[in-house]
C-alpha cells in the first residue's frame, strides 16, 4: 500500500486529538476510503505532518476532509526501512 506525507500547518491538535490518533494508530484501524494513519508529527506552534498508508492521494485529501482539516499538497513517499 503506498504511503503518503501532508503537511498541516497552524493546525492546534488538542491532547484528546492526539490520544485518539495515537490509539487508532496503534490498533491499525482504517478509516472509510482505506486511509490508515501510520505517524503524526507536531509541535506546539501547530506544525503537522501526517504519514498516512492509502490506496491514492485522493484518498488521503477525503480522509483529511471527513475530519474537517484542510489538507494541502499531499506526497507519496518511500522509507528506508
Amino acid at each position: 500500500m503506498p504511503k503518503y506525507m501532508d503537511y498541516h500547518a497552524g493546525l492546534q491538535l488538542p491532547q484528546a486529538a492526539i490520544d485518539q490518533i495515537r490509539d487508532d494508530t496503534r490498533s491499525g484501524k482504517k478509516d472509510a476510503f482505506g486511509v490508515r494513519q501510520l505517524e503524526l508529527y507536531h509541535n506546539p506552534e501547530g506544525r503537522v505532518y501526517c504519514l498516512l498508508e492509502g490506496p491514492d492521494a485522493e484518498s488521503v485529501r477525503k480522509h483529511h476532509a471527513a475530519l474537517g482539516v484542510d489538507c494541502g499538497d499531499v506526497h507519496e513517499v518511500s522509507s528506508l526501512l
